[in-house]
């Protein structure tokens, strides 16, 4: 999925949603911009309204139809549906493997699942909107773990970041999905009720 100006796109939606755009340059340009919009007038509902989607749409690198999909799944299915929102965007196998901390960024998630890398139960999956369900193993294929995205990620791998519906073990390389994910409004930098909207 191509984005484009990241730095740009990250500005007008004012959060630091991509990696290269949480940065100090990007604060302090931000705290310019925030006395600049006090004179401005205030914004719509429509408008907050949307650029919360498009910050959830663009954190978890989803297109506009595959959103649409999800909340209109979420809607259906549940009386609750941000919580089953949200566990279906967590789900995905791109974000588990980000999630579990073999990639930097989603869009690296997503492509390191592109090019058959992970295995979910040994079987190779090139797909990144793949649901990863409770009891699935995701691991790094054997013939992959020798390639320059594996080989240093046991001094750069964070255990503490690693969810704790998640298990991983590094040596192996490999990690298991324990719970269903659980939505944690501090970590995300989106409002899904205003989204649900």
């Amino acid at each position: 999925m191509k984005i484009g100006p990241k730095f740009k796109i990250a500005k007008r939606l004012g959060a630091p949603i991509f990696e290269k755009t949480q940065t100090q340059k990007f604060s302090l340009s931000e705290a310019r911009r925030g006395k600049q919009r006090k004179r401005m007038s205030p914004m719509s509902d429509y408008k907050r309204q949307l650029l919360e989607k498009q910050k959830m749409r663009l954190s978890y690198g989803i297109t506009e139809k595959q959103l649409r999909r999800y909340v209109d799944e979420a809607v259906a299915k549940s009386n609750q549906p941000i919580a089953l929102l949200m566990e279906r965007l967590e789900s995905r196998l791109d974000n588990v493997v980000y999630r579990l901390g073999l990639a930097k960024t989603r869009r690296l998630a997503r492509q390191i699942v592109s090019h058959g890398h992970i295995t979910v139960n040994g079987r190779k999956l090139t797909i990144p909107s793949h649901r990863v369900r409770v009891g699935d193993e995701i691991a790094v294929r054997e013939g992959s773990k020798q390639t320059g995205l594996f080989i240093e990620l046991a001094e750069r791998h964070e255990s503490g970041a690693v969810p704790t519906w998640l298990a991983f073990d590094l040596k192996k390389l490999s990690g298991t999905m324990k719970a269903t994910p659980t939505y944690q409004p501090a970590e995300t930098m989106f409002d899904p009720e205003q989204v649900m909207e």
